[in-house]
């Protein structure tokens, strides 16, 4: 079958396998360049299909030479449907590591359920021995409590009042306004419940009971915090309770830690696209804009730069970087920098139909959301056909 892009509102809905593989590569390529670095060596990455975690697998493996385990809840091909792309990028990461002898294994399922935390934990005792490190990187739309199987679903809106600001439609450059209606208490709890740091703490909790955390073990969560154009619908909304939630659960991590001498840290990202980050109003358009002045000053990084620079310059450097009073690293320094917040506060005042493409990198976006499905990868005929592979993957 011939494999095009299949985009709702927004959302991609479909994958390439090659395409997928090569994007793959190519972050390994990137890693392998720059040579070592001194990681970690038994690494656990939950959310590792896809973005950062995704970045962080590879860089574990091919910067550290770490052996790995990964979970990911992700779909295979059936039928006509192609897998999904996390499907084929752990499918690409564990080819391009068993190749050159590391350990690789996927774990398929929900993150969230005490289920698959057991089932890690013996490939992790069967594979690692132990963990040095544990990267938690789950950008999931609904959870189910593990103890009363309630199920929670997370929504991206304002708090309080309705939220208001340009937004743009990256696939045709219209530039419109939008409005969010304010989220009601229990959609606020329930973002909470699913994108906060309970699960984290869970799974710490978990693993430390199986005796399967080294000395000197070392845990990162992702999180991001933005602008002030985005403040009403990201911080101050129910992703930013969420990411509070997130930060008080670093402290209660790091007591539970200290006997072992490890520690938690959150890992604050600059903006990137992403699936979600596609649909959140107000959010692709500043990303463009933004893409467009940190390429012109040539600050600009995606997900596996952006790693690179987290193991090298801030987690596992001669002298690691300290983090702020939250237990923060600030990969966003240089996003958000002054002369680079200015000038895109000023673009997001200009910027209309009419010059959004002089203005904003949309092109750019673009580009990284179709390659993120595999698609629009230099050097594959798009126009050959695939066959897809048995529906068990």
């Amino acid at each position: 079958m011939i494999i095009e892009p299949w985009i709702r509102d927004n959302v991609c809905l479909n994958a390439h396998p090659e395409g997928c593989f090569r994007q793959v590569e190519e972050q390994v390529r990137y890693v392998t360049e720059r040579g070592p670095i001194d990681g970690p060596k038994r690494v656990l990455v939950i959310g590792a299909s896809n973005g950062y975690g995704l970045a962080t697998r590879i860089v574990s493996t091919f910067g550290s030479g770490a052996s790995t385990v990964g979970v990911a809840y992700e779909r295979p091909a059936k039928g006509k449907r192609t897998a999904s792309a996390g499907w084929y990028n752990n499918e690409a990461f564990t080819r391009l590591a068993r190749e050159k002898g590391y350990v690789a294994r996927n774990i398929n399922g929900d993150a969230f359920s005490i289920q698959i935390k057991k089932q890690v934990s013996e490939a992790v005792r069967e594979s690692l021995g132990a963990l040095d490190f544990l990267v938690y990187s789950i950008a999931a739309p609904r959870r189910e409590d593990p103890e009363t199987g309630d199920l929670y679903s997370s929504v991206i809106k304002p708090i309080g009042q309705p939220y208001s600001a340009k937004t743009v439609d990256f696939l045709t450059g219209q530039v419109q306004d939008q409005t969010s209606l304010p989220a009601t208490p229990e959609e606020v709890a329930h973002t909470i419940k699913v994108m906060g740091g309970e699960d984290w703490s869970l799974w710490i909790e978990h693993l430390l009971e199986a005796d399967l955390l080294a000395g000197g073990f070392q845990t990162i969560a992702f999180s991001y915090i933005g602008p002030e154009i985005t403040r009403p619908i990201y911080r101050d909304g129910t992703i930013g309770r969420a990411k509070e939630d997130l930060e008080r659960h670093v402290q209660v991590i790091n007591r539970i830690l200290a006997p072992r001498s490890g520690r938690a840290v959150i890992g604050v990202q600059k903006a990137l696209v992403t699936r979600a980050s596609a649909v959140i109003p107000a959010v692709p358009l500043y990303i463009s804009l933004l893409y467009q002045v940190m390429k012109a000053k040539g600050l600009h990084e995606n997900c596996i730069q952006q790693i690179f620079r987290l193991y090298h310059d801030f987690l596992f450097s001669p002298e690691p970087a300290p983090t702020d009073d939250l237990c923060r690293l600030r990969l966003d320094d240089w996003e958000m920098r002054p002369d680079i917040q200015a000038e895109v506060a000023k673009r997001w005042v200009e910027v209309n139909d009419e010059n959004v493409y002089q203005l904003a990198d949309l092109e750019g976006f673009r580009e990284e959301f179709l390659r993120h499905h595999g698609f629009g990868i230099p050097g594959i005929d798009y126009r050959k056909d695939v066959t897809l592979p048995p529906e068990e993957g």
